[in-house]
């Protein structure tokens, strides 16, 4: 690392600190296996969440790199913002001004899942004209099946994703998907129909999967899931 990142105190409040070490840090090949990813930052992931550390938890820092627009700013932000201080206007206009895949997946994962917003951003965001903003939907959907499914109407949701799933763009289709598989996975009672939608549908049934990684088909991904708790 150059000797003007060394240099940098531990605590930073400053954002064009922030943003010149993160040119700095830029690296050509990072940069190049991010864009067939969609994304156009060209720090490492493990970097963006070590120079997070440094700056431990600061909101007003969040807010003033989030608002610069640059992708791996954004990311920082994320890991050093306080999720509950945002409102949900604050959240909609975030998500929808999240223009790659991991800013996206970060902004919901780290900052959403953890609002007292949360439930009412993913009703709002399920119907959402943006199928992008639908799939961030989707997926608290997703999550909420998986972690605590009471109040949920599972029997429409499989409803949507066997109307809607297989003509979906890719993102909104993968967050359905995951939808489908979690219902099938920790719902024996409707199981076999989520099974019988993802046979009929054949959403990922091709999609690549590394050795010793379980494939997103639903069916396949359903059944390695009853069968690993059941072992």
């Amino acid at each position: 690392m150059s000797q003007l990142c060394r240099s940098y105190p531990r605590l930073v409040t400053d954002v064009e600190t922030i943003l010149a070490e993160l040119a700095d840090l830029a690296d050509e090949k990072t940069s190049a296996i991010n864009r067939r990813h969609g994304d156009d930052h060209a720090v490492k992931l493990s970097t963006l969440r070590a120079i997070a550390k440094r700056c431990k938890t600061q909101q007003p820092l969040a807010v003033d790199l989030w608002a610069t627009g640059d992708t791996a700013a954004r990311l920082v932000a994320l890991l050093v913002c306080r999720p509950k201080e945002f409102t949900a206007t604050e959240l909609d206009t975030m998500l929808r001004e999240a223009r790659t895949p991991k800013v996206t997946d970060w902004l919901i994962g780290n900052v959403v899942a953890k609002s007292p917003h949360r439930e009412s951003l993913r009703v709002a965001w399920l119907d959402d004209a943006d199928p992008a903003v639908a799939a961030a939907g989707w997926s608290l959907t997703a999550d909420r099946v998986a972690k605590d499914s009471d109040g949920l109407d599972l029997p429409a949701l499989l409803d949507v994703i066997e109307a809607e799933m297989k003509d979906a763009p890719d993102r909104l289709q993968w967050s359905m998907n995951t939808t489908l598989a979690q219902i099938g996975i920790g719902h024996a009672e409707l199981r076999d129909r989520a099974v019988a939608i993802g046979e009929r549908l054949g959403v990922l049934e091709d999609y690549p999967t590394s050795p010793g990684c379980t494939s997103p088909y639903a069916p396949t991904w359903i059944a390695e899931m009853v069968r690993r708790a059941e072992a």
